[in-house]
């Protein structure tokens, strides 16, 4: 028999709040793919120089992020599917993957907190290693290659002039350092949003099963 009253609102809001959580899914997908395929940061993490590849670190969060997004929109789906039906064991399928999900989107918020600052000093690592290289007028062997790495940087950074951007390192650090502090805001936005959805879906669910148990014909 379905629910009424009160809890027939939690099974509309839960299913209003699942759609939302669906959508925030496919929204933290998209930008995973954006940040993935950037020009600003692609350029800069697919170089090599002297056979060494650019630090992966914010790579790897991305790939992270793409799988999140994907395992959001299951999840969301089943919750939307789970509220319908007023399935018990559907619910308590998708309660057990919330809770395992906003457990792993705390514990990435503290290890990204922790390491927030980690990509932008491995690349300003990478890029001081090319720009002593190019600056070194004893050794020509690699001042070639490491110049076409500082040029990758100053268009990224969208700096006119070669020669400007090999003289301001220290205004290439900041910049290095700005391109993806803002790229993480947008994801600790991102993440702080899908954590409230995760909390009131956590409580609408608890309370719909209880509901749905209680239910008359429910035994």
């Amino acid at each position: 028999m379905a629910v009424a009253g009160c809890t027939k609102c939690i099974k509309y809001m839960l299913f209003f709040f699942n759609f939302i959580f669906w959508l925030a899914g496919g929204a933290i997908l998209g930008m995973a793919l954006w940040l993935r395929h950037d020009n600003q940061t692609s350029k800069l993490l697919i170089l090599q120089f002297e056979n060494q590849p650019a630090p992966s670190t914010f790579y790897i969060s991305v790939y992270i992020l793409i799988a999140v997004g994907a395992v959001m929109m299951l999840v969301g789906f089943l919750g939307c599917y789970g509220a319908i039906q007023e399935s018990q064991c559907l619910l308590g399928t998708f309660f057990f993957f919330l809770v395992i999900l906003f457990a792993c989107e705390v514990a990435a918020a503290l290890w990204g907190f922790m390491n927030k600052d980690t990509v932008s000093k491995e690349l300003i690592n990478f890029y001081d290693a090319a720009y002593i290289k190019a600056m070194d007028v004893s050794d020509t062997s690699s001042k070639d290659s490491a110049s076409k790495v500082l040029n990758v940087f100053h268009n990224a950074v969208r700096q006119s002039q070669i020669l400007f951007f090999i003289t301001e390192k220290e205004s290439c650090h900041l910049k290095l350092i700005s391109l993806f502090s803002d790229k993480l805001y947008l994801i600790g936005l991102a993440a702080l949003a899908v954590a409230v959805i995760m909390v009131f879906e956590m409580i609408f669910t608890m309370v719909l099963c209880c509901g749905i148990r209680n239910s008359p014909g429910v035994y």
